[in-house]
């Protein structure tokens, strides 16, 4: 029997899947990935990611936020438009949203405050949240301790850190998302993940980004999950059942 896995973030509506989106998703279930999570990324994402939650009602389950490499002059009105589809249609969790200081640090202080804006979000509606930190660790972790009302809960996304940084996530309440860069041969993750409980890990792809071994440089996609829970299994010594039973259970617990 094929172990159930959850891909709890990947980009699927993007346009490097436009000609074979169908054949994608086929690959997918038939991979035993059968829940999807779309994070969105602006207002130009919505319409795109929208429609796949309209196609694959039972496997395709949108967020709603603004990504911070996306927070530029216009963020008060990108921040509006997330914000009225919040009140209309029902989503998954507020993402992805956080900070991004390896692009450009033009926009610092406003990612900062359409983060708080958004975790204030997720607060009021009683939604999880997936956060992106790219170069920004320290300020991400500090920013929802800040906000961490006991209430505050979802995923730090793309998880790269130090077991130190691992450790104060977990003391927040947060899972950590770990997908493929745990498989790439100069990654410190398998030392960090050998020392973290299968009970605060998530899988995700963060497709068509980051593909695993032996797909890395290649455009990545969620049926490349199983991959990804084996290199787990081999760093915990466990079979990848159970990494597949634990972190779908996790990915359930946050988005229900």
């Amino acid at each position: 029997m094929i172990p159930v896995f959850i891909d709890t973030h990947t980009h699927l509506y993007d346009g490097r899947f436009d000609q074979d989106r169908e054949a994608v998703i086929g690959r997918c279930l038939e991979a035993g990935v059968n829940r999807l999570y779309l994070p969105n990324c602006d207002s130009g994402t919505i319409e795109p990611m929208m429609a796949m939650a309209t196609k694959w009602p039972e496997h395709c389950f949108p967020m709603m936020g603004i990504h911070p490499c996306y927070i530029k002059e216009n963020y008060k009105e990108e921040l509006a438009i997330a914000e009225s589809w919040l009140h209309k249609e029902r989503f998954a969790a507020v993402g992805e949203i956080g900070l991004d200081y390896y692009w450009d640090k033009s926009f610092v202080a406003e990612q900062k405050e359409a983060f708080n804006t958004q975790m204030d979000w997720a607060l009021s509606l009683n939604l999880p949240i997936v956060i992106h930190t790219r170069e920004s660790m320290r300020d991400g972790i500090d920013m929802v301790r800040a906000r961490q009302n006991g209430k505050l809960r979802g995923i730090f996304h793309c998880f790269g850190g130090t077991m130190e940084e691992a450790r104060e996530i977990i003391d927040l309440g947060f899972y950590l998302g770990i997908g493929g860069v745990a498989t790439f041969a100069k990654s410190n993750l398998p030392e960090v993940l050998e020392q973290i409980p299968l009970e605060h890990i998530v899988l995700e792809t963060d497709a068509p980004y980051l593909a695993p071994v032996p797909y890395r440089g290649k455009r990545n996609e969620s049926a490349y999950i199983p991959l990804i829970g084996t290199k787990i299994a081999a760093i915990k010594n466990c079979s990848v059942e159970a990494v597949a039973a634990a972190t779908t259970e996790n990915a359930r617990r946050i988005f229900g």
